[in-house]
């Protein structure tokens, strides 16, 4: 993990999960972790296990100086488009942190609209440790909700493939439609969309 320049007091990472799925909102987290937070093993949240993952995020919720989950709905990724919905929660999330930071690092190349001091790091998941930390925190709460939402929409098999494109969903999308959590801009969701209503 490269190490960043820590003159400035609170420097924040933010990070979001769940740009590719075809079901469910788009998680983001901000975590500011602070000089002597001393959590180890912190990476890129797709290159832990969950295991790992779910220990991590109680030790950075524990021991950060402040941290924050945000999102945003289905309905506004489909009115938005996924990159600005993206945005959108992870602004919302630096915005919520109880303690604001005086900068803060975003995960990708691009900023959220907002009065921050920022820069973009592209995969700045394996090489920032406060953008690792926020990483870990959006994917296991993404993931903790797919396993709910597979319980009030059974069949799609969401708490395996957590919303993704697999074939399993694609099969199960196909056979049952899509529900209300479907983003229904997404192309494989609205092709269901529309052979079910030519049926009709």
């Amino acid at each position: 993990m490269k190490h960043v320049s820590r003159k400035l007091q609170w420097l924040a990472g933010v990070d979001e999960v769940g740009r590719g799925p075809l079901a469910g909102d788009v998680v983001a987290a901000a975590v500011i972790l602070g000089p002597d937070h001393g959590i180890e093993g912190l990476a890129d949240s797709k290159k832990l296990s969950e295991k790992k993952r779910e220990s991590l995020f109680e030790l950075i919720q524990e021991h950060s100086v402040s941290w924050a989950i945000a999102r945003a709905s289905v309905a506004e990724i489909d009115e938005l488009n996924i990159l600005h919905a993206s945005l959108l929660a992870m602004r919302r999330a630096v915005e919520q942190l109880p303690t604001q930071p005086h900068h803060v690092y975003v995960d990708g190349n691009r900023l959220p609209k907002w009065h921050y001091s920022a820069e973009a790091i592209v995969k700045g998941d394996s090489k920032v440790a406060e953008i690792s930390a926020a990483s870990i925190l959006a994917k296991v709460t993404r993931d903790r909700e797919m396993q709910v939402l597979d319980k009030q929409y059974p069949g799609y098999g969401l708490a395996k493939h957590k919303g993704y494109p697999t074939r399993v969903h694609l099969d199960a999308l196909r056979k049952l439609g899509a529900s209300e959590i479907h983003r229904t801009s997404f192309a494989p969701v609205k092709n269901v969309i529309q052979q079910s209503q030519s049926f009709e």
